[in-house]
C-alpha cells in the first residue's frame, strides 16, 4: 500500500495547464487555432490523468503535505508554497481536470469562428491552474492566492467579448462583488494567522482548541466565531450566496463555456471546499455555523424562486446553480461537510452538462437563448435531448441518478441538525425540491417538447449570429451540434447517472474524508446519525420512493408538464392574479436596484465627502496653502533684491549699526545709569 505520493506527480497538475495557458497566450500568433487547443488540451489532460493516479494512490492510503517552496520568513511566520494531498483534495482535483477537459473539448465547437479563440483557450487554461493551486494549498497564503487568480481569469472570462457593454458590467459587476467577499476573508485569515502565529493549516487547527478561549478585543465575542464568519464572507462572495449573489447571474454574458467550468463546477465551489478544508474552526463555533446555515436556506429557496420566471436558457440553470449551492452551504452549516462536498462532486458532473447542452441548444437555434422560441427540439438535437434529460433528472434528485444521493443527504443532515436554524432549513431544502422540479422540467418541456415555435420566433433576438457565431446556416430549423460538442456531454451525462451510487459509502460513511475533515459527533451529531439510517446505495434509492422529497420532485415535474405543454394559458393567468409578486421576481427582488441606488449611491457619496473634505480642503489645502504662503514671502524678499549695489551696501552698513547698537547697548545703559 502506497504511503506517500510523488512531489514531481504534484507538480505536474498544476504546471501542465500552466505550460498550455502560456503557450496559447503567448504565442498563440504562432502555433494558431489548431496549436492553441492542441497544447491546451493536451495539457489539461496530463494534469487530468496524473489527478486520476493520485485519486488511486489516496484511496490506497497515500497522503502528502509538505512544503515545495520556501519564499519568505518574516520572525516565525513562514511564507511558503505547499501542497496538501488528502481525501477532499484528490477528489476537487479529479472533478476540475475532467470537467476542465470537457469544456476544452467543447470549446473548439462552440467558439469555432471567434476572433479570440486563442486567447478563450488560454484563459481556460489559466483558469484550470489557480483552481488546482487553491484546492492543493497546504497554507492560507497559496489558498488566498488562487482564491484571487481565479477571480481575475473569472473577470477576464465573464468580459471575454469586451466590445459587449453587458459583458463589461458584468465583469465589472462579478469583480467588486467579490472584492466585498474578499475583504472578509483576508480579515479572517488575518485573525488566524495573528493568534495562531501561522499560515500552515495544519499548524493553525492544532492551535483552534486554544483560539476557542479568546475573546475579540474589546467585545465579549467569540475570537473564533469572529475569524470564522469572516472566512464565510469570503465563502458568501465566491460561492455567490445571499446577499453577494448578484454577480452569477449576470455572468451569463461570457461564452457558455466558462459558464460550465466557472460558474456550475469549480469557482463556484471555491467557498464550499474552503469551509470544508475549515472545519476543524467552524466546529468550534455554533453561532458560525447557524450564520452559515440561515444564509444557505435563503440561497437555497428563494434563488431557486427565481429560475421560474426565467426565459433565457443560460438564466434558468445559473440560478439552479444558486439554488445548489445553496443546498451545500446548508450542509455545511449542519456540520456535515462530506455531504456538501459530496454534492459539490455530483453537481459538478451534472450542472456542467446542462450548462454544456445549454450551449448546444443555443449552438442549434443559431444563437437564440430565449426558451419561448425553442419547443420540439427533440427529434431534431437528439443527443443534446437526451443528456439534457438525464442532466434534469440527476439535478431533481431522481432515485439512483447522483443528485439523489447527495441532495437527500443533506435533507436527513438538515434534520438531524439541533441548530436554532433547524426549522427555517428544512423547510427551505424540502420546498426547494419541488422548485427545483418545476423550473427545471419547465425549461425542460419549453425547449424539447411541444409546438416549434423556431419557425416564426414569438420573441426574435437581438442577433442572431452575435460574436462571430455565424455557422452559414441560415435556415431556422434547429440542427444537432458537431462531434466535439456532443461528445463532452455523453461523457459527462455518465457520472450525472452513477457517480452517486458508486461514491456515497466510501465518501460519506467510509475512511476517504475522515483525516480531511472534522466532526465533534457529540455536539454535531448529523454525520452519525446519517451513518446508522444507511443501508446501502441500493436500499437508498428504494426507500428514497416513499419520501416526500421524491413526491415533491414528481409534482413539480407534472405541475410544468400540465402548465407549459397541455394548458399555456395557466402561467399567463398566474401571472396577471399575481402581479406584483412576478414584478418581485423579475427585479430580482430588487436588490441589484438596492446596491446601484442605495449602496452605490451611498459610497458615491461618501467619496464624494471624502474628497472634498478630506483630499481637496485638508490635504490639498495644506500643500496649496504652504506654496502660497512660499510665494508670498518670496514676492516680499524680491523687493530687496534690486540689483543695486549701493542698496545692498546701505543695507549692509544698517545690518552692521544694527549689529554694534545690540552689542553695545549693555554697555551705554550702565553708563547711563
Amino acid at each position: 500500500m502506497a504511503t506517500s505520493i510523488s512531489q514531481g506527480l504534484l507538480l505536474t497538475v498544476p504546471l501542465a495547464p500552466l505550460a498550455g495557458a502560456l503557450i496559447a497566450g503567448l504565442a498563440g500568433k504562432w502555433v494558431g487555432r489548431r496549436g492553441a487547443h492542441f497544447f491546451t488540451i493536451l495539457g489539461v489532460f496530463i494534469a487530468f490523468v496524473c489527478s486520476v493516479v493520485v485519486l488511486s494512490q489516496v484511496g490506497a492510503g497515500a497522503r502528502f503535505n509538505e512544503t515545495i517552496y520556501e519564499w519568505m520568513v518574516l520572525g516565525k511566520l513562514v511564507m511558503e508554497v505547499g501542497f496538501l494531498v488528502d481525501g477532499l483534495t484528490a477528489m476537487m482535483m479529479v472533478v476540475v481536470t475532467f470537467v476542465s477537459l470537457m469544456v476544452h473539448v467543447y470549446t473548439i465547437g462552440y467558439m469555432d469562428g471567434d476572433p479570440g479563440y486563442q486567447r478563450f483557450f488560454s484563459y481556460i487554461s489559466l483558469f484550470t491552474f489557480s483552481m488546482l493551486m487553491l484546492v492543493m494549498s497546504n497554507n492560507f497564503l497559496q489558498l488566498f492566492f488562487g482564491w484571487e487568480a481565479v477571480g481575475l481569469v473569472s473577470y477576464l472570462l465573464i468580459g471575454f467579448w469586451f466590445k459587449k457593454p453587458t459583458a463589461i458590467f458584468a465583469n465589472m459587476k462579478a469583480f467588486i462583488v467579490n472584492r466585498v467577499g474578499d475583504f472578509g476573508f483576508i480579515l479572517g485569515i488575518g485573525l488566524v494567522v495573528a493568534y495562531g502565529g501561522t499560515l500552515n493549516y495544519a499548524e493553525a487547527f492544532a492551535k483552534a482548541p486554544e483560539l476557542a478561549k479568546l475573546t475579540f478585543p474589546g467585545t465579549d465575542w467569540m475570537l473564533i466565531t469572529v475569524a470564522c464568519i469572516c472566512l464565510f464572507i469570503g465563502a458568501m462572495g465566491k460561492s455567490a450566496q445571499f446577499p453577494l449573489h448578484v454577480w452569477l447571474p449576470d455572468s451569463m454574458e461570457g461564452p457558455t463555456p466558462i459558464s460550465a467550468l466557472i460558474h456550475a463546477a469549480t469557482m463556484v465551489t471555491a467557498g464550499i471546499f474552503m469551509v470544508a478544508r475549515m472545519s476543524p474552526l467552524f466546529e468550534l463555533s455554533d453561532t458560525a455555523l447557524n450564520f452559515v446555515m440561515i444564509i444557505g436556506a435563503i440561497t437555497a429557496l428563494f434563488m431557486g424562486f427565481l429560475g421560474i420566471i426565467q426565459n433565457d436558457i443560460k438564466r434558468v440553470v445559473a440560478y439552479s446553480t444558486l439554488s445548489q449551492l445553496g443546498y451545500m452551504t446548508v450542509a455545511l452549516g449542519a456540520s456535515a461537510y462530506s455531504v456538501a462536498v459530496f454534492h459539490l462532486m455530483t453537481h459538478a458532473f451534472f450542472k456542467a452538462l446542462l450548462f454544456l447542452a445549454a450551449g448546444s441548444v443555443i449552438i442549434g437555434m443559431h444563437h437564440d437563448q430565449d426558451i419561448r422560441n425553442m419547443g420540439g427540439l427533440r427529434k431534431h438535437m437528439p443527443i443534446t435531448w437526451i443528456t439534457a434529460l438525464l442532466g434534469s433528472l440527476a439535478l431533481i434528485g431522481t432515485p439512483l441518478f447522483a443528485g439523489f444521493y447527495s441532495k437527500d443527504s443533506i435533507i436527513l443532515a438538515v434534520e438531524a441538525s439541533n441548530l436554532p436554524g433547524t426549522p427555517f432549513a428544512i423547510f427551505a431544502v424540502v420546498a426547494g425540491v419541488f422548485v427545483t422540479a418545476f423550473y427545471s422540467f419547465r425549461m425542460y418541456f419549453l425547449v424539447f417538447h411541444g409546438e416549434e415555435r423556431f419557425h416564426h420566433k414569438p420573441f426574435p433576438p437581438e442577433d442572431d449570429h452575435a460574436h462571430g457565431h455565424d455557422d452559414g446556416h441560415h435556415d431556422a430549423t434547429p440542427h444537432e451540434s458537431p462531434w466535439v460538442v456532443t461528445a463532452p456531454l455523453i461523457l459527462l451525462a455518465v457520472p450525472s447517472v452513477v457517480i452517486g451510487f458508486l461514491a456515497i459509502q466510501p465518501m460519506l460513511f467510509g475512511d476517504f474524508m475522515k483525516d480531511a475533515i472534522f466532526v465533534d459527533a457529540v455536539r454535531h451529531p448529523a454525520m452519525a446519525q446519517l451513518a446508522e439510517g444507511f443501508h446501502g446505495a441500493a436500499a437508498m434509492a428504494l426507500h428514497g420512493l416513499q419520501t416526500p422529497p421524491f413526491w415533491l420532485a414528481l409534482a413539480g415535474v407534472v405541475t410544468a408538464w400540465w402548465f407549459y405543454l397541455k394548458q399555456p394559458s395557466i402561467p399567463a393567468a398566474i401571472a396577471r392574479t399575481f402581479a406584483p409578486v412576478v414584478r418581485v421576481l423579475e427585479n430580482k427582488y430588487y436588490m441589484d436596484w438596492f446596491n446601484e441606488h442605495v449602496l452605490a449611491a451611498g459610497a458615491r457619496l461618501l467619496g464624494t465627502g471624502l474628497w472634498r473634505g478630506g483630499d481637496v480642503a485638508v490635504i490639498d489645502g495644506a500643500i496649496n496653502g504652504s506654496a502660497r504662503a512660499m510665494g508670498g514671502l518670496a514676492g516680499v524678499l524680491r523687493q530687496f533684491q534690486t540689483g543695486h549695489l549701493y542698496q545692498y551696501a546701505l543695507v549692509m552698513l544698517l545690518g552692521i549699526f544694527g549689529l554694534l547698537t545690540w552689542q553695545l547697548w549693555p554697555y551705554f545703559s550702565g553708563l547711563m545709569r
